[in-house]
C-alpha cells in the first residue's frame, strides 16, 4: 500500500468516525426529546434509559452509515481540493480512478461488515430495545395478537384468531390434521372458541368446540365443552415469537420464517423482501460514494456547500427510490430479489456513466 493510500484512508476513516459519533449523538438527543414523556410517565430509571439507547445505537448506525460515508468522502476530498492537495495528486500523474481506489476498497469492506452488522448485531439489539419498550415504557406491547396461523407439524396446521399474551389464552382456534400419504386430504379438524395452556400438565385445554373426523364418504362430529390435548408442538412463548417484528429477526431467522410461511401456504414476499433488502442496503454506502466522490473531487461554482447539497440530494433520491421499489415488490410487480437490488443497479449504472464523463 502506497503512502498516499494510507493517508487517504486515514483521513477518510477519521472523518467517518467523527461523523458517526456526531450523527448518533444528534439522533439520540432528538429521540430523547420525543420519548421523554414515556420515560417520565412510566418512571423509567436513568440506568434503563441508558440501556435503551445502548441497544438503539446499532440501529442508528445502520441507518446513518450511508450518509456518514458520503459526507466523509465529501469533506475529505473537499479539504484536499481546498488545500490544493488534490491538484498536486493530479499533477503527479494520478488519475481520478486511481485516486478513488482507496475510498472504494475501504467502503466495500465497510459494506461487507454492514451485511453482518445489520443482519445479526442490529436485530439482537432491537430485540432488547423492544423488550424495554414493552415492559418499561408500555410502547407496542404485544397483548393481543391476531390472525396467527402456522404449520405445527408436517401434517398439522394451527389457526388462531387472536391470542391474549397476559392470559396465555387463544381465541377462535382451528387445528387441522392431514393424511401423511395425501397432504391435500384432511382427516380431522378441531374448532374451539377458546384454548388455554396448562403448564403443570403440559396440555392445551380447549373449551366450547367441535371435533370432526373425515372418512372416505362420511364424517363424524362430536361437540365438547372441554377437551385436553398434549400432542401440539408449540408453547405460549412460541405463539409470541411468531408475532415478532421482522426488525427483531436475524438474517437466518428471516430466511427460516420466510420458508415456514411458504410451507404453510402463506405469502412469504414481505419476509423475502426484508431479507434481501438488508443485504442490498448494506452496499448503499458503496453506491453513494461512487456517485458522490467524483462530484466532490472536482471544484465547482458554489464550493463545498453546493457539493454537499448535490450529494445529499442524490443520496436521498436513492434512498427514496429503494422505498418505492419495495412498494412495487410488495404489490407483486417485482420479485423480492429485484425489489431489493433494483435501486442499487439503477444508481450503479448512473454512477458508472458519470465516471466515464470524468476527465482524469
Amino acid at each position: 500500500m502506497k503512502i498516499l493510500d494510507k493517508y487517504l484512508i486515514k483521513q477518510f476513516l477519521q472523518t467517518l468516525l467523527f461523523g458517526i459519533v456526531t450523527f448518533v449523538l444528534l439522533f439520540v438527543v432528538i429521540n430523547l426529546m420525543e420519548q421523554l414523556g414515556s420515560f417520565v410517565d412510566n418512571n423509567v430509571s436513568i440506568g434503563m434509559i441508558l440501556k435503551y439507547y445502548v441497544y438503539f445505537t446499532p440501529e442508528i448506525i445502520r441507518l446513518i452509515l450511508p450518509i456518514a460515508v458520503l459526507l466523509s468522502c465529501l469533506f475529505t476530498s473537499g479539504k484536499m481540493s481546498t488545500l490544493n492537495e488534490l491538484t498536486a495528486i493530479k499533477a503527479g500523474g494520478i488519475g481520478m480512478f486511481r485516486y478513488m481506489q482507496p475510498f472504494l476498497i475501504t467502503t466495500f469492506i465497510i459494506s461487507l461488515f454492514l451485511v453482518y452488522f445489520s443482519g445479526f448485531v442490529v436485530p439482537e439489539a432491537n430485540t432488547k430495545k423492544v423488550y424495554i419498550e414493552r415492559n418499561y415504557m408500555n410502547l407496542g406491547s404485544v397483548r393481543m395478537g391476531s390472525n396467527i396461523y402456522f404449520q405445527d407439524s408436517k401434517t398439522r396446521i394451527v389457526t388462531i384468531g387472536s391470542y391474549d399474551v397476559e392470559r396465555n389464552q387463544a381465541l377462535n382456534i382451528s387445528i387441522q390434521e392431514f393424511d401423511p400419504n395425501n397432504p391435500t386430504k384432511m382427516i380431522s379438524r378441531i374448532d374451539a372458541s377458546r384454548m388455554e395452556y396448562a403448564p403443570f400438565s403440559k396440555t392445551w385445554n380447549l373449551t366450547g368446540g367441535i371435533k370432526r373426523e373425515f372418512y372416505n364418504d362420511s364424517q363424524h362430529e362430536k361437540k365438547f365443552m372441554k377437551l385436553s390435548i398434549n400432542y401440539l408442538n408449540f408453547l405460549p412463548k412460541d405463539v409470541i415469537n411468531k408475532q415478532r417484528k421482522q426488525e427483531e429477526m436475524t438474517l437466518t431467522e428471516l430466511a427460516t420464517f420466510a420458508r415456514e410461511q411458504q410451507r404453510a401456504g402463506n405469502d412469504p414476499t414481505d419476509a423475502y423482501i426484508e431479507f434481501h433488502s438488508r443485504i442490498a442496503f448494506a452496499f448503499s454506502p458503496l453506491i453513494v460514494v461512487l456517485f458522490g466522490l467524483p462530484i466532490s473531487a472536482n471544484k465547482r461554482k458554489g464550493g463545498l456547500a453546493l457539493q454537499f447539497g448535490l450529494n445529499l440530494l442524490i443520496t436521498f433520491i436513492y434512498l427514496v427510490f429503494m422505498k418505492v421499489s419495495q412498494a412495487f415488490g410488495k404489490s407483486g410487480v417485482l420479485d423480492p430479489v429485484s425489489t431489493a437490488w433494483f435501486a442499487n443497479f439503477i444508481f450503479l449504472a448512473g454512477a458508472l456513466i458519470n465516471l466515464k464523463r470524468i476527465k482524469n
